[in-house]
């Protein structure tokens, strides 16, 4: 194995342990704490794929799905650089998910005492999750030179963040309703400063 797939496995192992007391807290609250839970193939799709993504990435590590060995030199530095957008990404994410606190939750919910989250990474863009799970994964894609990984984050999951993006701002919209659409003038939907 080599140092890039070595990095990104510990990165992996450091990032997930990071999400995972949200990721307990979000399961958590999404059983106890909903007011509202729109239906959706966008609730399970999406995370799945994510999950599927995540399962191919720890296999690429090791060289499955991955391009041969003759193309890692050649295209040395586009894994540096895939690395590094996954490593800066994923603590993104990380931020992200702990900058929603006690709003948090794995499906797309209204929870009882919900709260509009408008500072920290949110101030600029509203759906920071999904740009930095793109990204990480498309990262990671890139650095294992993977062609399952890269064509799978492009044409599915980054269509299925979107879709799952604009639900969620229909049922904050609902919930929120003027303080909503305040924050979106101020806001951007998932690129900052752009749009």
């Amino acid at each position: 194995m080599d140092p890039i797939n070595i990095i990104l496995l510990i990165n992996l192992v450091v990032t997930m342990s990071a999400n995972a007391s949200a990721a307990k807290r979000g399961v958590r609250i999404s059983v106890l704490k909903v007011t509202e839970r729109p239906e959706s193939f966008l609730q399970k799709l999406p995370p799945n794929i994510s999950a599927l993504i995540l399962i191919l990435t720890i296999v690429g590590a090791f060289n499955v799905f991955a391009l041969s060995e003759a193309f890692k030199e050649q295209f040395a530095i586009w894994r540096y650089i895939g690395l590094v957008i996954y490593i800066i990404f994923s603590w993104v994410q990380v931020i992200s998910f702990k900058e929603l606190g006690n709003s948090y939750a794995q499906d797309i919910v209204i929870l009882k005492e919900h709260k509009l989250i408008e500072s920290g990474i949110y101030k600029y863009i509203r759906h920071p999750q999904y740009l930095s799970q793109f990204l990480s994964d498309l990262g990671a894609g890139i650095a294992l030179l993977s062609f399952v990984i890269i064509p799978i984050v492009i044409l599915v999951e980054l269509p299925l963040f979107i879709m799952r993006a604009f639900l969620e701002e229909k049922i904050l919209l609902k919930h929120f309703k003027e303080n909503f659409v305040a924050y979106k003038k101020k806001s951007k939907f998932m690129i900052p400063f752009i749009g």
